[in-house]
């Protein structure tokens, strides 16, 4: 007879309630500009490039962005000290100052200059009590450099898409339209800056006057090449020229005028010019003007 074996388990034990011996508080009620309890405002961090991706640790690339730093700086630097005398940065902020009325007052006389009326331009009382001219913002016959600039790329993107209409286009044809362009403006500049030279004339406009003054004769030779891209008869292209011709004459005629025969009664050149001197600068003039069809005739040639 097999004996059988058993064995009871244990009694079932109660577990005996513990409580923590500090109990905290509740959590209070955030305010209204808080940030709930458990979470943290988000701080945007600056992002920088992974140079270690590069191969390079963190102080090769600061050492790099140092070196970089420096570099702008000297550039800086350089360009104030060998271009800053000779076109000042607050020159060149003077001839941008422009508006868009300005700008189609200004291309309103380009086009009509013998509509308009006075010539002279305007001066003004500056904070340390010196007479500068007024900005072309102000003043419509002050000289400036946008519309020079502007018409000097129109020109040569004209010229790029009369050669394409002509199956002749070239990517060089941009850099000799450029090219021709800028000769053109040097040989304008030098033979004005020559002529007041040996007249002795001493005004108190700047180089960048007499450049802007070159400059505004591309409004007539896209007026030209505009009208050559419509094709209209060789007979009305011929007009449209000499109307341009005359047109920047006339202008220069009256503008230059206060450049080579300054007015007596400004303050700012209070010169004398004899009658034979005065006999000198207006044929310099006119021989300026006339010097223009020379000059708008190699930059129609494309």
């Amino acid at each position: 007879m097999s004996s059988y074996y058993s064995r009871s388990p244990p009694p079932l034990q109660h577990p005996v309630p513990t409580h923590p011996a500090f109990i905290p508080e509740p959590p209070s009620t955030p305010g209204p500009g808080s940030p709930p309890q458990g979470y943290h405002r988000y701080q945007p961090q600056p992002h920088l490039p992974d140079f270690a991706a590069w191969g390079m640790n963190d102080t090769t690339a600061q050492f790099g962005m140092q070196l970089g730093q420096s570099a702008v700086a000297a550039g800086h630097e350089y360009v104030q000290k060998n271009f800053g005398g000779f076109i000042p940065l607050t020159l060149l902020k003077h001839h941008f100052n422009v508006s868009n009325s300005y700008v189609m007052k200004k291309l309103q006389i380009l086009l009509f200059p013998w509509r308009h009326k006075p010539w002279s331009r305007r001066v003004r009382r500056s904070e340390a009590g010196h007479t500068e001219w007024q900005p072309p913002r102000d003043d419509v016959n002050s000289p400036d450099l946008y519309i020079p600039l502007m018409a000097f790329v129109t020109y040569i993107l004209i010229s790029a898409l009369q050669t394409g209409l002509q199956d002749r286009f070239h990517p060089q044809i941009l850099g000799a339209s450029a090219s021709r362009a800028l000769v053109v403006l040097l040989l304008d500049f030098l033979f004005v800056k020559g002529g007041c030279y040996l007249l002795n004339v001493q005004s108190s406009s700047q180089l960048t006057d007499l450049v802007a003054y070159g400059g505004y004769k591309f409004v007539g030779v896209i007026l030209t090449l505009l009208t050559g891209l419509v094709n209209f008869s060789r007979t009305v292209y011929l007009l449209v020229f000499a109307y341009a011709f005359a047109a920047n004459a006339f202008f220069l005629l009256r503008s230059l005028r206060s450049v080579v025969l300054p007015d007596l009664s400004s303050a700012t050149t209070p010169v004398t010019v004899s009658h034979a001197q005065r006999k000198r600068r207006i044929t310099f003039l006119f021989l300026e003007a006339v010097m223009q069809v020379v000059y708008m005739g190699i930059l129609v040639r494309v």
